[in-house]
Protein backbone atom coordinates (compact mmCIF):
# COMPACT_ATOMS: atom_id res chain seq x y z
CA UNK A 1 0.00 0.00 0.00
CA UNK A 2 2.80 2.40 0.92
CA UNK A 3 4.65 1.52 -2.29
CA UNK A 4 1.54 2.34 -4.29
CA UNK A 5 1.17 5.70 -2.55
CA UNK A 6 4.84 6.49 -3.15
CA UNK A 7 4.53 5.54 -6.83
CA UNK A 8 1.36 7.61 -7.16
CA UNK A 9 3.09 10.60 -5.56
CA UNK A 10 6.12 10.30 -7.84
CA UNK A 11 3.98 9.95 -10.96
CA UNK A 12 1.75 12.90 -10.05
CA UNK A 13 4.79 15.07 -9.23
CA UNK A 14 6.34 14.08 -12.55
CA UNK A 15 3.13 14.95 -14.39
CA UNK A 16 2.97 18.36 -12.72
CA UNK A 17 6.61 19.05 -13.61
CA UNK A 18 6.03 17.93 -17.20
CA UNK A 19 3.01 20.24 -17.56
CA UNK A 20 5.03 23.08 -16.00
CA UNK A 21 7.88 22.47 -18.45
CA UNK A 22 5.59 22.32 -21.47
CA UNK A 23 3.71 25.47 -20.45
CA UNK A 24 6.89 27.49 -19.80
CA UNK A 25 9.21 26.67 -22.71
CA UNK A 26 9.82 30.31 -23.61
CA UNK A 27 13.45 31.31 -23.30
CA UNK A 28 14.15 34.18 -20.96
CA UNK A 29 17.36 36.15 -20.40
CA UNK A 30 19.08 35.41 -17.10
CA UNK A 31 21.69 37.90 -15.91
CA UNK A 32 24.09 37.53 -13.01
CA UNK A 33 23.87 41.25 -12.18
CA UNK A 34 21.64 44.15 -13.22
CA UNK A 35 22.71 45.76 -16.51
CA UNK A 36 24.46 48.89 -15.23
CA UNK A 37 26.66 47.27 -12.54
CA UNK A 38 27.39 44.38 -14.92
CA UNK A 39 28.68 46.74 -17.62
CA UNK A 40 30.72 48.64 -15.07
CA UNK A 41 32.37 45.44 -13.78
CA UNK A 42 32.59 43.84 -17.25
CA UNK A 43 30.42 40.96 -16.06
CA UNK A 44 27.58 41.48 -18.49
CA UNK A 45 26.89 37.82 -19.18
CA UNK A 46 23.39 36.92 -20.32
CA UNK A 47 22.14 33.34 -20.54
CA UNK A 48 19.06 32.35 -22.49
CA UNK A 49 17.30 29.62 -20.53
CA UNK A 50 13.81 28.12 -20.72
CA UNK A 51 11.56 29.60 -18.07
CA UNK A 52 10.76 26.21 -16.53
CA UNK A 53 14.48 25.65 -15.84
CA UNK A 54 14.68 28.99 -14.08
CA UNK A 55 11.61 28.13 -11.98
CA UNK A 56 12.86 24.63 -11.09
CA UNK A 57 16.35 25.91 -10.27
CA UNK A 58 14.87 28.56 -7.96
CA UNK A 59 12.72 25.95 -6.18
CA UNK A 60 15.67 23.55 -5.84
CA UNK A 61 17.90 26.32 -4.49
CA UNK A 62 15.22 27.32 -1.98
CA UNK A 63 14.82 23.74 -0.76
CA UNK A 64 18.59 23.34 -0.45
CA UNK A 65 18.93 26.58 1.53
CA UNK A 66 16.06 25.45 3.78
CA UNK A 67 17.69 22.09 4.48
CA UNK A 68 21.04 23.69 5.30
CA UNK A 69 19.38 26.33 7.48
CA UNK A 70 17.50 23.69 9.49
CA UNK A 71 20.59 21.50 9.83
CA UNK A 72 22.54 24.45 11.23
CA UNK A 73 19.68 25.46 13.51
CA UNK A 74 19.43 21.95 14.96
CA UNK A 75 23.19 21.59 15.54
CA UNK A 76 22.82 22.74 19.15
CA UNK A 77 20.02 20.24 19.74
CA UNK A 78 22.07 17.39 18.24
CA UNK A 79 25.08 18.32 20.39
CA UNK A 80 22.91 18.40 23.50
CA UNK A 81 21.39 15.00 22.66
CA UNK A 82 24.86 13.54 22.15
CA UNK A 83 25.94 14.86 25.55
CA UNK A 84 22.83 13.42 27.20
CA UNK A 85 23.47 10.04 25.56
CA UNK A 86 27.00 9.99 26.93
CA UNK A 87 25.72 11.01 30.36
CA UNK A 88 23.12 8.22 30.35
CA UNK A 89 25.77 5.65 29.38
CA UNK A 90 28.07 6.90 32.15
CA UNK A 91 25.28 6.76 34.74
CA UNK A 92 24.28 3.26 33.64
CA UNK A 93 27.88 2.08 34.06
CA UNK A 94 28.03 3.76 37.47
CA UNK A 95 24.75 2.11 38.47
CA UNK A 96 26.04 -1.31 37.41
CA UNK A 97 29.21 -0.81 39.48
CA UNK A 98 27.19 0.30 42.50
CA UNK A 99 24.80 -2.64 42.12
CA UNK A 100 27.70 -5.09 42.00
CA UNK A 101 29.51 -3.57 44.98
CA UNK A 102 26.51 -3.31 47.30
CA UNK A 103 24.66 -6.47 46.42
CA UNK A 104 24.92 -9.45 48.67
CA UNK A 105 24.48 -12.88 47.21
CA UNK A 106 20.92 -14.08 47.73
CA UNK A 107 20.39 -16.97 50.08
CA UNK A 108 17.74 -18.58 47.95
CA UNK A 109 18.14 -19.91 44.39
CA UNK A 110 14.77 -18.47 43.34
CA UNK A 111 15.80 -14.98 44.48
CA UNK A 112 19.09 -15.35 42.60
CA UNK A 113 17.18 -16.17 39.40
CA UNK A 114 14.89 -13.17 39.89
CA UNK A 115 17.84 -10.81 40.46
CA UNK A 116 19.65 -12.05 37.36
CA UNK A 117 16.56 -11.64 35.20
CA UNK A 118 16.12 -15.36 34.62
CA UNK A 119 19.68 -15.89 33.32
CA UNK A 120 22.02 -18.40 34.88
Amino acid sequence: MLRLLRLLFILSTGAVLLVLALANRTEVPVRLLPEEPAKLLHLDYVFQLPLFLVILAAVALGVLIGFVWEWLREARIRAEAKGKTKQVARLERELAVLKDSTSTPPQDEVLALLDSGGRR
